[in-house]
């Protein structure tokens, strides 16, 4: 049975310990096995990659890319977003009230 996370992909989060600490973002990936989470901006590491031709379109370029690394899912804490996403009961009800004038 995989493991409850407290947030989910697309959640807006803040990092309340670590180097990012105060940092917001939204959840890009969760990984319950490991307990992490990759947060947009947050954790950025430099990544080595080397040249390949390889593969179905040919050579990959090499260089240094930044990109997100994974962090403790204890080290974020779920925040509200900015507009709550709308109910489909609200919707039901927006649409009954209006009804037809006979």
């Amino acid at each position: 049975m995989p493991k409850q996370l407290h947030v989910r992909k697309g959640d807006l989060v803040q990092v309340i310990a670590g180097k990012d600490k105060g940092a917001k973002g939204h959840v890009i990936a969760t990984y319950p096995r490991e307990d992490r989470v990759v947060v947009e901006g947050i954790n950025m590491i430099k990544k080595h990659s080397k040249e390949t031709h390889q593969g179905p379109r040919g050579a990959k370029t090499g260089g240094v890319q930044t990109m997100e690394a994974p962090i403790h899912v204890s080290n974020v804490k779920k925040l509200k977003d900015e507009k709550p996403a709308e109910k489909k009961a609200d919707e039901k009800k927006a649409d009954e009230s209006e009804g037809e004038d006979s």
